[in-house]
């Protein structure tokens, strides 16, 4: 069932043997001190092996970007030797790995930052409240960037896409969605800005546009993608005008010729990420000329209507890659998903319950 998903796909340098793409997730696993990719992390990715392509959990690309408690991290030499165990595991299974690089902005509370604030395009405060180490906090107030930060901040995105190749990744995905740094400085609701980073979209893409342009440095256009939530608010984090302001990051995309944009966008009614703005991805589509990956709490029938009609070239599934870690051979039997159990609690748990301790197919039937 559903063939045209199991069609390979050629993006850029990449080449996936299907188009059921595993989408980032983060999930706490990663060994403290250091953020440190460990095995139970490989077991994890090796057992997920079978997405045409797997797209990392958020991955941080420096202490100041980082405020997940076990998120793994990539600016240090220990993260980049522990994540080879993680790109070894994939690539021994036949699949392919890629990165993504993760810069939370104002969403890192100043416990993970010996009190300082957090930074922003503009000093605004995000609503809810943070994962710490200590528990839920209030978010704090962030620190308008400077153009130091933006400079010394873009390089930290550059060494940690040369991490990431040292790592033994395919390529790098920018994490540019759901209210993180860059979606921050996109959008008129968090960007106040009134120099060449803030006002008009074209200026408010000016950070994501330099910041794709340093990954392409060290990886070339064809091995690097980049993920958008052009959909309503995303951790407090929204904008006016989502057309203008999406229709202007498709065309830094386009111009750049990445590999792949993936799109995370309202599901159904009712559904995590639910939303009355309309979906994106068509006036992306317009723009863009890549390979466009959607992700939209899909079932195999939608995915593969939406790849058979060109909507997009692949599909990234998300939350039921958690509990089926042989989701392509479900897809392909026409099974149903296995259920996810004591979701969302499972999601961060320590150790490998909820983790890599659900069975495949086979495992069930035998």
């Amino acid at each position: 069932m559903h063939d045209v998903l199991f069609q390979p796909l050629t993006m850029g340098a990449f080449e996936a043997k299907n188009r059921i793409f595993m989408a980032p997730l983060t999930r706490g696993r990663a060994s403290q001190p250091g953020f440190v990719p460990n095995e139970m992390m490989a077991t994890y990715y090796r057992q997920r092996a079978s997405a045409g392509l797997i797209i990392t959990e958020a991955t941080g690309i420096s202490v100041e970007g980082l405020g997940w408690p076990n998120a793994p991290g990539v600016w240090s030499e220990e993260q980049t030797e522990k994540w080879k165990l993680s790109t070894g595991a994939v690539h021994e299974e036949g699949g392919l790995i890629v990165c993504q690089l993760w810069h939370m902005g104002r969403l890192v509370h100043p416990d993970f930052l010996g009190g300082q604030p957090p930074l922003s395009p503009s000093a605004t405060t995000a609503p809810g409240h943070a994962h710490t180490p200590e528990g839920r906090k209030d978010y704090e107030q962030a620190r308008e960037m400077t153009k130091e930060d933006i400079a010394r901040t873009i390089e930290d995105y550059r060494k940690a896409a040369e991490n990431a190749k040292a790592a033994g990744f395919d390529g790098v995905q920018l994490h540019g969605a759901n209210g993180y740094l860059v979606d921050q400085f996109l959008r008129d609701g968090t960007n106040k800005r009134t120099d060449e980073y803030g006002g008009s979209p074209q200026n408010r893409t000016r950070f994501l546009r330099e910041v794709l342009e340093a990954l392409i440095s060290v990886w070339g256009s064809d091995r690097v993608g980049v993920r958008l939530s052009p959909n309503g608010d995303s951790q407090g984090c929204d904008d006016s005008n989502p057309a203008e302001t999406f229709g202007a990051a498709a065309e830094v995309c386009e111009e750049l010729n990445l590999a792949f944009v993936e799109l995370r966008q309202p599901g159904p009614d009712g559904t995590f990420g639910s939303t009355d703005v309309p979906k994106q991805d068509g006036v992306i589509r317009a723009v863009y000329s890549g390979a466009l990956v959607l992700n939209s709490d899909y079932d195999g029938a939608e995915a593969a209507s939406d790849v058979e009609s060109g909507r997009c070239e692949a599909v990234a599934f998300g939350r039921p890659f958690i509990s089926n870690p042989d989701l392509p051979a479900r897809i392909a039997a026409g099974t149903e998903f296995a259920p996810n159990v004591n979701v969302p609690q499972s999601w961060y748990l320590p150790g490998a319950e909820g983790y890599t301790d659900y069975p495949t197919m086979e495992e069930e039937a035998a």
